[in-house]
């Protein structure tokens, strides 16, 4: 291929991208006004204490959009190659790797959100990380800054 070629490939792609993306995006402001914070809280049985045994309650908010963001092509079920490859292992690697992105690195930005999407659903530690963390937000907003840079128009 040559190079405006490329360039027409990476618009279609980053269209298709953007089509998906839309919907996931009217969480961003949510994630940026929550952005590190930890929004859930224990639920420990009330009256019943010492029969129950405590566990999380999220937000609504995250809670759709986990819902939403699990139902796009996004997912990743092999996002694990993407952690071992690049040698994710703290946030602040998840944190750089998103910095590093662009519309070829798609795919690690799927694959982190797919951990904490998916992962929270067994984990819920991942849900309350991803807040505290950032890392709902630094996704989205870093999928949306590679979307509209290649919305631009056609400049061969």
């Amino acid at each position: 291929m040559n190079g405006e070629q490329d360039v027409r490939y990476l618009k279609e792609l980053s269209a298709k991208y953007k089509e998906e993306l839309t919907p996931l995006l009217r969480y961003l402001r949510w994630f940026e006004e929550h952005a590190g914070i930890d929004n859930s809280t224990n639920y420990d049985g009330g009256d019943h204490a010492g029969r129950t045994m405590a566990f999380p309650i999220f937000d609504s908010t995250l809670l759709a959009f986990v819902k939403e963001a699990n139902n796009t092509s996004f997912m990743d079920p092999n996002y694990v190659y993407v952690y071992s490859r690049l040698k994710l292992k703290t946030p602040a690697d998840e944190r750089r790797a998103i910095e590093a992105a662009g519309i070829t690195d798609w795919n690690v930005l799927c694959g982190i959100l797919t951990c904490y999407v998916r992962g929270g659903m067994t984990r819920s530690y991942l849900w309350r990380q991803g807040m505290s963390e950032s890392i709902f937000y630094l996704v989205l907003a870093k999928m949306k800054e590679i979307v509209e840079f290649w919305d631009k128009p056609l400049n061969v």
